[in-house]
Parts: structure tokens; sequence; C-alpha cells
């Protein structure tokens, strides 16, 4: 696949080096000298120094073609213009942009991005993506992170194990003789910065960030097996009040108006506009590392702490301040991917990366196959993916024990007809069966294969 990438920041770094890595044709353009030369001398890509939404920028980059343009610079409306140029001029097939100003994104003006109008056919919004992953935390209370799967009857769950988990040192094999009603697959263990896909000889240690996949109801057993039961927080604190922390607080209080909210806002515009827009939260001006602000808002008595202003250290010293204070569990936003494992251990229960979450939106419109949804894991070192299973697919039709799936790939759960099958040797794949698949990255390739339309199948 020919891909243009327009933006060599974080997210067009990543997803070129995602694209990279599986061989396809690649080109990064970003008007910084700096960023395209981080781009040349990292990744076997090509990369051009200028504005990406110029036609002569695109053509350069082999715009006449490409397949797909991923439009992702620091500006909405050069992404925007980027991919109306990419159509207009040269009929580029599939078109995205990321665009962060939700004032394009409201409901009234969803006219604006169709084909007869400005042609992308996919907006990513890292502020309601990153929104959306703090909710789907607060959701899940005891783990860091969850992220559901066909039609949320499966659900994919990151733990991490602390010395009271009642199953540290076990085998996972003993895991069904212990707890025959536990129905998951454990995927994945993230140990000292490196992912394993565990055999069921590996054992569970102290430390280990793990993820495993239930079924939605299953879930909360299985966190009281790793000794994560926790109670869903009824007071919440947000430090930052902007579109993330806005959203986050309307969505909380539309789905339960006994739940309280309480805005930390260091802007005093800003926090009379949010008060106003949204009263059933309480609103406070000032600065959320200020003691007596922290007071003001009872964090000690609060069930979580969600910080999500634009500053990492403003994010992750006043969720410490917080849980020092009493408050019994922190979800901090992170810019910088170099502080996420940090934050464990000193005390964060969950982060959210949002450039994890964008590459994540980005890359499921590009998987081939019959690839319905993706999740982005563990650093970007795994994902998480579900499909659906055809007929030519060498996982039908035969005991699992039979395929001999490839090292580093993993299936987490069957959906048919909306049951959820807990796969085992014996288990047999039938064609539209819904899997859920954890697999490394360097595989991905081979799990496109699995779910892609052989010609025979015509």
């Amino acid at each position: 696949m020919k891909v243009i990438i327009c933006g060599a920041g974080q997210v067009g770094f990543n997803i070129a080096r995602h694209l990279a890595s599986e061989q396809h044709d690649v080109t990064v353009i970003d008007r910084s000298p700096e960023l395209i030369a981080k781009i040349q001398s990292s990744l076997d890509v090509q990369a051009i120094v200028g504005y990406a939404s110029h036609p002569d920028l695109l053509e350069r980059a082999g715009a006449r073609d490409a397949d797909m343009i991923i439009a992702v610079t620091l500006f909405d409306e050069v992404n925007m213009m980027a991919c109306q140029v990419a159509h207009s001029l040269f009929d580029v097939p599939k078109k995205i942009a990321r665009v962060r100003a939700q004032n394009y994104l409201k409901p009234m003006w969803q006219d604006l991005f169709s084909r007869d109008h400005m042609p992308i056919d996919v907006i990513i919004s890292p502020e309601l993506e990153v929104a959306e992953a703090v909710l789907r935390r607060l959701e899940v209370p005891g783990a860091f992170d969850m992220v559901p799967f066909c039609d949320d009857l499966v659900r994919a769950v990151g733990v991490r194990l602390r010395e009271d988990c009642p199953v540290v040192d076990t085998p996972l094999r003993q895991l069904t003789e212990l707890f025959p009603d536990l129905n998951i697959v454990v995927t994945s263990i993230i140990r000292d910065g490196k992912l394993i896909i565990p055999s069921s000889d590996d054992q569970l240690l102290v430390g280990d960030n793990i993820y495993f996949v239930a079924e939605k109801c299953h879930v909360e057993r299985a966190l009281s097996v790793f000794g994560r039961d926790e109670e869903e927080a009824r007071k919440i604190v947000i430090v930052g009040g902007g579109n993330v922390g806005a959203y986050i607080a309307k969505r909380l209080i539309n789905n339960d108006s006994k739940i309280q909210v309480k805005i930390i806002e260091f802007n005093s515009d800003r926090a009379n506009a949010i008060a106003k827009d949204i009263p059933n939260a309480i609103v406070l001006n000032g600065d959320a590392l200020d003691v007596d602000i922290q007071k003001e808002a009872n964090v000690k008595t609060a069930g979580t702490i969600i910080s999500v202003t634009n500053d990492d250290k403003v994010n992750i010293l006043s969720s410490l301040l917080a849980k020092q204070a009493g408050c019994k569990r922190a979800i901090t936003l992170i810019n910088n991917h170099t502080f996420g494992p940090l934050t464990y251990s000193v005390g964060i229960d969950a982060f959210v990366d949002p450039r994890q979450t964008t590459v994540s939106s980005i890359l499921q419109h590009m998987r081939r196959g019959r690839i319905r949804s993706l999740q982005n894991l563990a650093g970007g070192a795994a994902e998480v993916l579900e499909a659906i299973a055809l007929e030519t697919s060498p996982l039908v039709g035969r005991p699992l024990r039979e395929v001999r799936l490839p090292a580093g790939i993993i299936i987490g759960s069957v959906v048919r007809n909306n049951e959820v099958i807990v796969p085992k040797g014996g288990t047999i794949i039938k064609p539209d069966d819904i899997v859920v698949v954890f697999t490394r990255l360097e595989m991905i390739k081979k799990v496109e294969e699995l779910f892609s339309v052989r010609l025979e199948y015509f």
C-alpha cells in the first residue's frame, strides 16, 4: 500500500514506523527540517520538507498513485486542505485527517466533511479519543486499561499485579484448576518493559502488567481473582477544564446524575464558561498543585482524580498530591510517552497516551482483511483486534490445537451468534465467527493473512 503521511510529529512518526515495519511504501511530509531529518535517520521511508497541503509537494510525494493520505500536522486547516487537494487534484481513494478543534465537529456541521464538500473519509479527534479512553478506565475500577470488542460483549482488560494478588507465582495452566469458573484468556504479560505472549507454563509475578480477554459479565470476577476488585467512583475530581475535561464531566453527569463531579481549572475565563455550560458540576478556579485548592475540592474523599491538562508535570504532580491526601485512584493524561511506564512506580493507577489512542484509530482503517476494530497496546508493541473468520481462512474448520498459530499470536475470544466462546484446544472456528486476536506488532501481516479473502473464494 502506498501511503502519504502529512506531519512528522509523534503521531506521524509512529504511524510511519508501524507502516514501514510492515513494508508499506511510505512518504512523510513536514515543514520542519529537524523532524524530517529524524524520520530519515530512523525509518526506511521517503521524507520531504515542505507544506503538506501544497499540490506540488503532494505530487512529488506520489499522490497520483497513492492509496491513502493521512494528515496529522499540528494544524487542522492544513490537514483538511491536504485531504481536499489530494481528492480534487489526485483522486486519492482514502483520506484521513486529524481535527482537534471541536467547532468543526459539532453535529450541526456534520455535512462539512461529505464528498460534495470536503471529502474526508475518516475524521480523527484526539481529544474525544482521549476522553473516551478515560471513561473506559473509569468503567472498570482496578484496571489500568479496558478496550471493548464485539459490541462490548468482550473486553480486553489490563491489570497490574500487586503483592496482594492471590495468583502471584501461579503458572497460567493452574488458573483454570484453581478457578474453574474463570472464563478468561491471559493474552500478554508486560514485565520490565518487555512484552511476553505467554504459554501455559508462564507464571504471574508481582509488578507484571497483564492483559486478559473475557466476556463482559466475567470481568468483575477476573478482577477479584487478580486482587483488583474495587468500587466504582462516585466522587470524581477533574483537573483541567479544556475540551477533554469538559467532555468527561458532561458524559459522567449525563450517565448518572448521582455522580459528584468537581473541576479544577486554572484559567478564570475558562472556569466561568465551564460553570455556565455544566451547571451540575462544581467548578473551582485555581492551581491544581495548590494544596489549598485540593483541600477545597476535598480530594481526600474522592474516589478518582482525573488529570487532563496540557502539561504532563501538572497532571502527574496533581495526581500524586491527591493520592497522598487520600484519593483512592488517579488517572492521568501523559503526552510524553517516556513518562508513561514510570507513572505506576510513583502511585498513578492508569494513564492515557493520546499518541497511542490516535495511532490506534488510524491503523484501524488500514488493516487488511475482515478486521472490524483494533487497539494499539503496550506502547505500540502489540495490537488486539476483532476480525471476521471467512470460509477460506486457515483458522476455520479445524480444532485450534491443529491450527498451530505462529508464535506471537494468541486468540482471546470467539463470538458466534452473540454467544462468547472461550477458546480451547478443541474449539473449532466457523465461518462468520468474530475472533478477538492479540498479536505482536511484527506478526500483524500474518494476522491479516488469516482474515483476508483468498482468490479461491471467488
